[in-house]
């Protein structure tokens, strides 16, 4: 740096605010010393800021799975806010399982990093206890912690959302309506069971709760039972957007309104376009990002709950009268 400084002509305290990012340069003198950066090719030692600001400039990230869309736009919005605040993330797949979340969480707090933002695959996190304590915040998004630590969690509202699907399937005449989920040890999967069942109330038939991972054998397998039974469903809600796809593909062209948990990509072009209740992955990215960001900044206010809405988008599939009109 002081190589730096010399070459451009300016003192090294210019030098070093340049290089971080801080005002009070003026336009000419910066870009001097970005010139100057760039002839001795000079490039900060990252070990040094990082003991003398005790900050790494990095969080981490756990989500469930990269290849999903929901938590790839997700991701690229937290990306977006930690760009925003001169920060790297390190991110990783838990794919549902607690020990690899545990696992990629302390990996992430071994290297260092400002804070967490955390996609629970499991119910104890007892573990991040020790991190918490020795100030490396953590958000939770979309599911939240498990008994144990007190720390923001950004939630969608999972059973406000499955009331507004069944209620819309009542409102076009619907009595029989079946709810295909996901496993019911997942948070997100087991609220929308809550709102199915608030909503349909008295109506719930227990033989048309079917709930567990949404494989192409076990959905083809459901609605094959239930659509051969003497008064088959009507109707159908299924609970996230993987159910939604495999149960389309699973019910090879037969007739039957749906309203489905989560958008997805081409659901407007099919015949008849999906209606879905949409959520917004990237708000609850965004969201949980600068929740952590203002934490790492030390904000010491009190724990935060935030429950973003949903809306239901009517497309022409969850219009479909019981006689099929």
């Amino acid at each position: 740096m002081k190589d730096v400084a010399a070459e451009a002509g300016v003192a090294l305290k210019t030098v070093s605010r340049v290089v971080n990012n801080e005002p009070g340069v003026n336009t000419a003198t910066a870009e001097r010393v970005r010139a100057a950066i760039e002839r001795l090719g000079y490039s900060r030692n990252e070990s040094a800021r990082v003991l003398r600001q005790g900050r790494t400039s990095s969080i981490g990230l756990v989500i469930e799975d990269v290849a999903d869309p929901f938590y790839s736009g997700l991701t690229r919005a937290v990306e977006e806010v930690a760009i925003k605040h001169g920060s790297l993330v390190l991110s990783g797949s838990s794919g549902e399982d607690p020990a690899r979340e545990k696992e990629l969480v302390l990996t992430f707090c071994a290297r260092r990093v400002d804070g967490l933002i955390v996609v629970p695959a499991g119910n104890d996190h007892s573990y991040l206890r020790a991190e918490l304590d020795a100030g490396t915040p953590a958000v939770f998004v979309d599911r939240p912690a498990g008994p144990g630590p007190e720390v923001d969690t950004v939630l969608c509202d999972n059973a406000g959302g499955a009331r507004l699907a069944v209620r819309h399937l009542l409102a076009h005449g619907h009595r029989r309506v079946a709810f295909l989920g996901d496993s019911p040890t997942i948070f997100t999967a087991d609220e929308r069971q809550r709102g199915y069942r608030e909503a349909l109330g008295d109506l719930v038939d227990e033989r048309l709760v079917s709930m567990a991972h949404p494989s192409p054998e076990r959905v083809r397998a459901v609605l094959d039972r239930w659509l051969g039974m003497d008064d088959p469903p009507t109707a159908l809600f299924t609970g996230n957007g993987r159910c939604t796809v495999t149960a389309l593909r699973a019910l090879e062209g037969r007739r039957i309104a749906l309203v489905g948990f989560d958008d997805f990509e081409l659901a407007d072009l099919l015949d008849p376009a999906v209606t879905v209740v949409a959520q917004d992955p990237a708000g609850l990215g965004r969201m949980a990002a600068e929740l952590l960001f203002r934490r790492i900044a030390g904000n010491g206010g009190p724990v935060e709950r935030v429950i973003q809405p949903v809306r239901l988008i009517a497309r022409g599939s969850g219009e479909i009268g019981p006689g099929g009109g």
